[in-house]
């Protein structure tokens, strides 16, 4: 499928490299996309009165509808999260609209920012073609760039990881109104996807310069909790997203500002500041599916494993995410039960092809799977172009810990460091992260700097996966909790 969108007037973007796959994801990949690209491509070409298959709802029709269409439109056209029955009455709404009047770019734009947003809410990649088909049209029937349009299509590269896309299509948008406050997160992530931590910072520096209304506020400080994060400064991050909260206009967005911070608990061991956040916000917003499956990740770490399955299962049926399927099926196989684990596993595959038939780039989720549950050559094969492409912290993290699982611990110990160090961007605190550096180290015979990262990585976070604790803590005993002291000088 070719992703490029040209822009009347502009140079076009960016075409990524396509990076090398192993036949055994591709061959499955190419099936199922030309399967969805047929249904993508007649999707918003029905005859009117006529619904895409797996579009959702039918349009509901009335005053309550119309006024739910018309907050989410609010929320979608200001990048602020929407509830998904919202969502669903505005894409009723626009595609009657667009059926009615073909040539509004300005409602082809609203349907495909429409799409993105609800398959961030859904995890159904189905949307990325509709919404990228949308957008082509708002393009297309309009004489000038169209700056709702070029920030679905910055939406719609950063849903798919696409960070060179969305760069220049928010570049792009930024270009075209510098003043509109809008235009500044999304742009922010594509940096930070890119591993272009001094713009992402400086681009945060001009959005909290601007003038912004008390609706925009909180959407901008938790633009920066997340920059925050990233370099570490966990309880700056911390303040600022419960301001976020505090000050939230609707319930969905409150509740996506407390799904971070319960993310943020997470990170630091917190686990019933955690739960607390991932609770608050499903009652706020039950198709918060983030929460849903912090929610079940927090009760597997305190030891509620029977309530663990049954929050993963219930999020998995809301939210098929690839990650929170994983994190299942690892979970399963830390007790012991390798089918209920296999069957997680293959449904990770599953879920990670759809999203590549859909134009998502997975290399990333792919080679940390591949890492730890399937052929760690394969891996670093997709990790280093994905490095090439996109050099973010969390790939350098991913591509440090395949070379280790495939032997070449030298190489992987430089990664490592590179997502490890504040010095070159890899300021968060991640518990894994440092795990991984932990574990290179201590193979490269390197035990102080390994015993250091080890106690590092469970200080951060002594729950962070069911599988790894257990090994860093029994590496730790190995090594001893104080380095053997030198022996006496004659």
């Amino acid at each position: 499928m070719d992703n490029r969108v040209c822009v009347p007037g502009t140079s076009p973007p960016i075409e990524p490299p396509t990076p090398r796959r192993s036949r055994r994801w591709r061959r499955r990949v190419l099936v199922t996309a030309l399967a969805g690209g047929v249904a993508a491509g007649a999707a918003l070409t029905l005859p009117p009165g006529e619904r895409p298959h797996g579009a959702g709802r039918p349009p509901a029709a009335g005053p309550q509808a119309q006024a739910q269409a018309a907050r989410a439109l609010t929320a979608v056209t200001s990048g602020l999260p929407a509830a998904l029955p919202q969502l669903e009455a505005l894409i009723g709404q626009q595609e009657q609209r667009v059926r009615a009047q073909p040539g509004d770019a300005r409602a082809w734009a609203v349907l495909g920012a429409a799409y993105v947003a609800r398959a961030r809410r859904t995890a159904d990649p189905a949307d990325y073609p509709r919404a990228e088909q949308a957008l082509r049209t708002s393009l297309r029937v309009r004489a000038a760039p169209d700056t709702a349009a070029l920030d679905g299509l910055t939406a719609l590269a950063l849903a798919r990881r696409d960070f060179p896309a969305a760069k220049q299509y928010g570049e792009q948008a930024l270009k075209a109104a510098p003043k509109r406050w809008a235009a500044y997160p999304p742009l922010i992530d594509a940096y930070t996807g890119l591993g272009d931590y001094q713009n992402a910072r400086a681009t945060l520096d001009k959005l909290l310069g601007l003038r912004t209304g008390a609706a925009a506020r909180p959407a901008v400080m938790a633009r920066a909790s997340a920059v925050y994060r990233d370099r570490g400064w966990r309880e700056d991050a911390v303040a600022q997203l419960t301001d976020a909260a505090s000050a939230a206009g609707t319930p969905a967005e409150q509740a996506a500002y407390l799904t971070g911070l319960g993310q943020l608990a997470w990170e630091r061991g917190d686990l019933p500041d955690a739960l607390r956040h991932f609770e608050a916000a499903v009652r706020l917003d039950p198709d918060q599916g983030a929460a849903l499956t912090g929610r079940g990740r927090v009760l597997a770490a305190l030891g509620r494993t029977t309530e663990a399955y049954a929050a993963y299962r219930a999020a998995l049926t809301r939210f098929p995410s690839p990650q929170g399927a994983c994190e299942l099926g690892e979970l399963y196989e830390a007790h012991g039960m390798a089918a209920q684990a296999r069957e997680q596993y293959g449904r990770v595959k599953e879920l990670v092809r759809r999203r590549m038939a859909a134009g998502a780039d997975e290399d990333l989720l792919i080679g940390q799977f591949e890492a730890d549950h399937g052929d760690p050559q394969e891996a670093v094969e997709r990790l280093q172009a994905e490095w090439e492409r996109q050099p973010g912290i969390e790939v350098a993290d991913a591509l440090g810990w395949a070379l280790h699982q495939a032997g070449d611990d030298e190489e992987a110990l430089t990664y490592a460091t590179t997502a490890t160090d504040p010095a070159k961007g890899g300021g968060v605190r991640s518990a894994l992260y440092a795990f991984h550096r932990g574990l290179i180290e201590l193979e490269l015979d390197r035990q102080a700097s390994a015993r250091r990262h080890l106690q590092q990585a469970l200080r951060f976070n002594p729950y962070f996966s069911p599988l790894r604790v257990p090994v860093a803590e029994e590496a730790l005993r190995t090594l001893g909790d104080v380095p053997d002291e030198p022996p006496p000088s004659a």
